[in-house]
């Protein structure tokens, strides 16, 4: 048997804080949203973290997104609860990456589609590598709808009109794309260096923690409005009533 590799685990780089993803296509079920918010809980009681760089140890793959086999599974089997918690809990994780009292760095290493993609629109900054790896929303070909809440921050990493596209058309984008439109820093030449640009830049910080966490409460303010008010009734599976 292999080695039982951590979901998620993370490395102390300085002030960096490198949150590693480790199940190969990461994909996003309940175990998965748990570990996520426990290692960010454990990174955040380290007072002298100053940014955090979110990436993947697999060689080709950011985030597939939402584990749609686990999902299938739980529905057919009218285990309603357990798909619930799992979408309270995705939405605490992509919360912490929004509202991190430190910057939050996307290092997008491979691939990235869906709930994978706003993984990486839900942190404050990305970069990705060029060489392979594409960036995605195929949610308008699998049936899916965004939540309200998501689409805002996706307006906060994607400029209007190209979302409008990535979102209506299902693109398949690179990084030098993303690049032209800004949603990514820096289109890097692989992975190691992805992961090298992200953390340098993440090293260029060291601010006040309570002060970044009031700015992203009044700049997200609309954000938090949406997820408290507009989400809640797209956000249950199963019979309602």
């Amino acid at each position: 048997g292999g080695l039982n590799v951590a979901i998620v685990e993370w490395q102390k780089d300085g002030t960096v804080a490198l949150m590693i993803m480790n199940k190969g296509e990461n994909r996003q079920n309940l175990e998965w949203a748990e570990a996520m918010v426990a290692t960010y809980d454990e990174i955040m009681a380290d007072s002298e973290i100053k940014a955090l760089v979110l990436t993947s140890s697999d060689p080709k793959n950011f985030s597939l997104g939402v584990d749609v086999q686990w999902v299938g599974q739980k529905l057919s089997e009218q285990d309603y609860s357990s798909v619930n918690k799992w979408v309270r809990r995705n939405h605490d994780v992509f919360t912490a990456m929004l509202m991190a009292p430190v910057p939050t760095i996307a290092a997008i290493t491979g691939h990235a589609f869906g709930n994978g993609a706003i993984l990486a629109a839900a942190c404050d900054f990305r970069f990705m590598r060029s060489d392979r790896g594409f960036f995605c929303l195929p949610e308008i070909d699998l049936g899916i709808q965004f939540l309200p809440s998501q689409i805002e921050w996706l307006k906060r990493a994607i400029p209007y009109h190209f979302l409008i596209r990535l979102q209506l058309t299902g693109d398949r984008v690179t990084a030098p794309e993303l690049e032209r439109h800004n949603v990514i820093i820096k289109a890097c030449s692989s992975r190691e260096e992805t992961i090298a640009e992200a953390v340098a830049y993440a090293k260029t910080f060291n601010k006040s923690r309570e002060n970044m966490a009031e700015m992203k409460r009044r700049t997200y303010k609309h954000i938090l409005d949406v997820m408290a008010n507009v989400d809640p009734p797209y956000m249950t599976a199963g019979p309602q009533g």
